[in-house]
């Protein structure tokens, strides 16, 4: 065991280098000053590692990241153009859940200190954000983790306005979510790694893994996942004695129903990773289990993937290459996805059997794991989802600039800008929102829109001097489509960013409209015959004579051509002046 050596009692002639989990009994993880007081006395004493400042939170305490480098190098330029491979890893998202920041404190310090380590980093550079949600680990407690075995205190899930940053990585209203933006597309890293604990079924496993979806990676990069990295890392964790299982999610009452894949769209941390073609993977230990073994297997998955990205760096950096090359040109866009359950892939499951007896509280049936009836048997894992929606990308999209929440986070994102230098008026692609639906209550400070459906218009637009052109021939081309497009489930307009689009400025008083709608119907046969059709199909319509006065309008040129049009036009070439 990698952590032996460190356990040993310290030698008074030598630094102290135990953290506070090591000091402890097994069931103590480090307070966020003792954490980055670590971070600091390590960046002190060797040159290989520097930690300094990445942006803020909304706690008013800075992110962090801790840079590992043989030779000292933290320029993420730099280290591009010595062609080396960069792990990020990223911990106390939920600082309940603080396996991955002990278990990293730990590892950076053996990766400087012990040689074996030292030689996997001859090619790959480790990031590490010591601690993410600092505004959750400075609201210790040791009571909101209910179904949790241990540590003895922690940090709470939801940052300092109560955001869960892992729905966050989109609509970005944390000061935590756009620092990490930044940093993120600083050093876009081959591989994301972000440590979590489970909820959920008990089994035997102590360690589960959610890997970035299969079908919505790039085809290249998924490819490599699974015939490459995951066989790997099960195979290691095998052999370390930390057998490993995907992530333990299913439908049915127990796990024997079928697992099924986790289907990460951008607002969590390996959906947004994969948008830039980065290999993400969210390791889930499982909540029952003692800390101790949470934090030493956190260790041993960690080890993994930095050894298996130092032994296969040249693969790992083709299969990026190629995935990156082929987004370019890449015209046709998911943006939604639908399980489908006639494939299932098999796991040799290692659980625990379900069983049923009285409830103390209700006296009804309810469900328990018995451990005394362990079982290894095969079960079904759906983990294949087909395009349910697909879209053509335009050339480009045209943005007000009014909208300058949404163009402040394009910046954050690394999404190349430009602005129009004079007023134009331009053949465009309209988008009209005929309908949707939105959440009854709110979901992480929105109310989402979901369902939506869509009328398209071609359309001569005015825009003006400074408003944005974003064309899609850049590598943030799957960012912008999936952000931009209203039908995608993370869409700025899910997340409400467009919202007054959807309020009717303009309308009009019954007995006025009656003559003028008269007029309408009399230079407009056809919109007559319309009239008189939905007349004849729908009895409650033509009964309703405010209905037929509002339909009228809407169909007249009264009707204000902005309701419900979606801001951000489509275009799809031409010649546009630029800046």
């Amino acid at each position: 065991m990698l952590l032996a050596a460190a356990l040993l009692p310290a030698d008074p002639a030598k630094p102290d280098w135990r953290t506070p989990f090591e000091r402890g009994d097994g069931n103590t993880t480090a307070t966020y000053a003792e954490c980055i007081q670590f971070y600091q006395r390590l960046d002190a004493a060797y040159p290989e590692i520097t930690m300094r400042e990445a942006g803020s939170t909304d706690s008013g305490q800075p992110l962090h990241e801790v840079v590992v480098s043989l030779d000292g190098d933290a320029d993420p330029a730099s280290v591009r153009q010595k062609n080396r491979r960069v792990v990020f890893i990223q911990n106390g998202i939920h600082p309940g859940e603080p396996e991955g920041i002990d278990a990293s404190m730990m590892l950076v310090r053996d990766y400087v200190q012990k040689k074996d380590l030292r030689a996997q980093l001859s090619n790959v550079t480790l990031v590490v954000v010591p601690v993410y949600n600092v505004d959750g680990m400075l609201n210790r407690n040791s009571t909101t983790r209910v179904n949790q075995n241990g540590p003895r205190d922690y940090g709470f899930r939801g940052n300092a306005r109560n955001y869960d940053l892992n729905r966050d990585y989109i609509k970005q209203n944390s000061r935590n979510a756009r620092s990490f933006a930044q940093l993120f597309q600083r050093w876009r890293p081959e591989v994301f790694v972000e440590t979590h604990t489970s909820n959920g079924a008990d089994y035997q496993y102590t360690m589960t893994l959610i890997a970035t979806q299969k079908d919505k990676l790039h085809p290249a990069l998924s490819q490599y996942l699974q015939q490459r990295l995951l066989p790997a890392l099960y195979q290691g964790m095998e052999k370390r004695k930390w057998p490993m299982v995907p992530y333990v999610d299913f439908e049915g009452q127990t796990p024997e129903s079928g697992l099924v894949g986790f289907l990460e769209t951008p607002r969590y941390s390996t959906g947004y990773a994969a948008l830039f073609n980065t290999i993400g993977f969210m390791p889930e230990t499982h909540m029952l289990k003692a800390f101790k073994p949470r934090v030493e297997s956190t260790y041993a998955l960690l080890d993994e993937f930095i050894r298996f990205v130092h032994r296969d760096a040249d693969a790992l950096g083709a299969a990026r290459a190629e995935a990156d090359r082929q987004l370019l040109t890449q015209t046709a866009f998911p943006l939604t996805w639908k399980l489908d359950k006639s494939a299932a892939d098999e796991v040799q499951f290692r659980g625990y059997e379900g069983r049923t007896r009285p409830s103390e509280v209700s006296g009804l049936p309810r469900l328990y794991y018995d451990r005394k009836a362990p079982f290894t048997r095969p079960v079904k894992y759906y983990n294949t989802y087909r395009p349910a929606l697909t879209v053509e990308r335009p050339a480009a999209y045209l943005i007000p600039q009014a909208w300058e929440e949404v163009i402040e986070r394009l910046r954050l994102n690394g999404v190349r800008l430009q602005r129009l230098s004079q007023d134009v008026t331009l053949s465009v692609e309209s988008q009209y929102i005929d309908d949707f639906q939105t959440s009854p209550r709110p979901y992480e400070g929105h109310y989402l829109h979901s369902q939506v459906k869509l009328r398209t218009a071609p359309q001569q637009r005015a825009f003006h001097r400074g408003d944005y052109v974003v064309t899609l021939d850049q590598p943030a081309v799957r960012y912008l489509v999936e952000t931009l497009e209203p039908q995608s489930p993370d869409s700025f307009f899910a997340w409400g960013f467009f919202d007054s689009v959807l309020q009717q400025k303009e309308h009009f008083s019954d007995y006025v409209f009656e003559d003028l709608a008269a007029d309408v119907l009399r230079q407009s046969p056809d919109l007559r015959q319309q009239l008189e059709a939905k007349q004849k199909s729908d009895p409650a319509f033509a009964k309703d004579a405010t209905a037929q006065l509002e339909w009228v309008f809407r169909h007249s040129p009264y009707h204000e051509p902005t309701y419900r049009r979606y801001p951000v036009a489509r275009w799809n070439g031409g010649t546009l002046p630029i800046e």
